[in-house]
């Protein structure tokens, strides 16, 4: 079994160190998670990430280990304590929304609050209704519903009942593109607004990118431990950079558009300048560089139309076959922006961990 982690942070979230055998396949997971922000469970289908799941609700009884959600032991094996799933405060959410189809909406909200005592709950109705934005649904049928406004409603429903652990078992995957446009904004507030874990079952780079705190890679029934996403995206064969190459993903605010028409995207001394569409929400939190984006200067240029010019120090050279090479880099404000240039410019501008450096980053994209 995995050694469990210390974190302190996990008596007021998560702690969890399990086993699970079966034939031809052993889960062994062992992590521990802060009380709040979304943790995403990635990795390739049969990893072992639903089933990390259904051990976590109580589905699983066969599992060995201990699991304990905000100071309360759900399971231990040692001391012979299995609740089962009635008795977890959970909510579960599926990749098809399991709506009661006799009840509307508010009937299918209205169950999950009963199921916690008035004196218990820490969600409340109207709270619930504007996180999700479904106020206007309540006397719809689920049969009338679209698949993003189903899922949504799903949410609410897992949410109703106050619980201290939320699991989504890839709450998007059953939806088709302008759908899941439609509901990533929510899955957002979820990140942004709820005070209690949230593990997010993906095998979707995007959602991962967009979404989490954290990361879970998972492989083969076994979990490695957790990594912020920054930290998963600063290694570059990190198993979530796609087609695309190696990504950073910076975390800022958005400022309105000044009178050239520029907006900027903020955290601390960091400052990247950027054109958006008339009418774009300065809601955004994350902006997202491909590292192809990303050119590197030993000394600022001058007289260029390049806007984003920014002050770093590499911290690390990655070469890589084809004659690429992944340079990772230190933006002032700590965050770590990564470019990908070829061996020969690394040679020739004699590039070292510890240089300071301009990186020309060409395009940007808010993750909205």
């Amino acid at each position: 079994m995995i050694p469990m982690p210390d974190s302190a942070s996990a008596a007021s979230g998560l702690s969890i160190q399990l086993v699970l055998e079966r034939p031809g396949f052993q889960l062994d997971m062992a992590f521990a998670l802060p009380a709040s922000g979304i943790t995403a469970l990635f990795g390739a289908s049969g990893s072992g990430k639903t089933t990390a799941l259904r051990v976590l609700a109580g589905l699983e009884p066969r599992a060995r280990g201990r699991i304990c959600v905000q100071g309360e032991v759900w399971q231990d094996s040692a001391q012979r304590i299995f609740k089962p799933v009635h008795q977890r405060a959970l909510g579960y959410v599926f990749q098809e929304a399991s709506l009661f189809e006799h009840l509307n909406v508010q009937g299918n909200l209205q169950y999950g609050f009963r199921r916690t005592p008035a004196a218990e709950r820490s969600q409340n109705w109207d709270d619930t209704l504007e996180l999700l934005g479904i106020g206007h649904l309540l006397g719809r049928w689920p049969h009338e519903l679209s698949g993003g406004e189903r899922q949504r409603v799903a949410i609410a429903r897992a949410l109703a009942s106050s619980p201290r652990l939320l699991l989504l078992d890839e709450p998007l995957a059953a939806l088709d593109r302008a759908r899941k446009a439609e509901i990533l904004p929510y899955l957002e507030r979820l990140q942004q607004q709820l005070a209690l874990p949230v593990i997010l079952v993906t095998h979707a780079i995007d959602e991962v990118v967009r979404l989490a705190d954290r990361v879970v890679f998972m492989q083969a029934g076994r979990a490695a431990p957790v990594v912020s996403l920054q930290h998963a995206l600063a290694q570059p064969d990190s198993p979530l950079f796609d087609d695309h190459g190696p990504v950073s993903v910076l975390q800022g605010a958005l400022q309105p558009a000044d009178s050239d028409g520029l907006s900027a995207f903020v955290h601390g001394t960091l400052c990247v300048r950027l054109s958006l569409p008339p009418g774009t929400a300065a809601s955004a939190t994350r902006l997202r560089v491909l590292a192809r984006d990303v050119s590197l200067a030993t000394q600022q240029p001058q007289r260029l139309s390049i806007l984003n010019q920014l002050p770093v120090t590499i911290t690390a050279l990655h070469p890589h076959a084809g004659g690429r090479v992944t340079v990772v880099c230190q933006l002032e404000d700590g965050q770590t922006l990564l470019a990908e240039i070829t061996r020969y410019s690394c040679e020739t501008l004699a590039l070292q961990p510890g240089q300071a450096v301009w990186a020309l980053v060409k395009s940007v994209a808010l993750m909205d």
